[in-house]
């Protein structure tokens, strides 16, 4: 049985950081491209940063160039998104998803397996 489980995150203030974590169970060694995906109530779900087996392919979206960094740890499983210089509108529920079926790493759906979500709150 897949699992992925996220950790991390919490209540930061703006300009501050903190690292989330997704450890995954179940799943080959290189699970794939891995992405996080954030999500504000009412919003789409939009597509952070991915990271290939690798790690010689990396995506981010514009949003968090140059401030969020994502890596991964085969040999643990788990793929990390090391959030910095952390705005307000940061605030989400931050999940990951692992193995890209197919298609573009930014869609929530090309995905096989999610996490359960890990809340970011960061205030001004």
């Amino acid at each position: 049985q897949v699992q992925l489980v996220e950790s991390g995150g919490g209540s930061v203030q703006a300009g501050g950081s903190t690292r989330l974590s997704c450890a995954a169970s179940g799943l080959t060694a290189s699970s794939g491209m891995m992405a996080w995906f954030r999500q504000v109530p009412g919003k789409e779900r939009e597509g952070v940063a991915a990271i290939s087996p690798s790690s010689a392919i990396i995506y981010y979206a514009d949003s968090v160039k140059g401030r969020f960094i994502v890596s991964r740890d085969n040999a643990k499983n788990t793929v990390y998104l090391q959030m910095n210089s952390l705005k307000p509108e940061d605030t989400a529920m931050y999940y990951c998803a692992s193995w890209l079926r197919r298609g573009s790493w930014s869609v929530w759906s090309n995905y096989n397996y999610y996490g359960q979500g890990s809340q970011v709150t960061v205030s001004s």
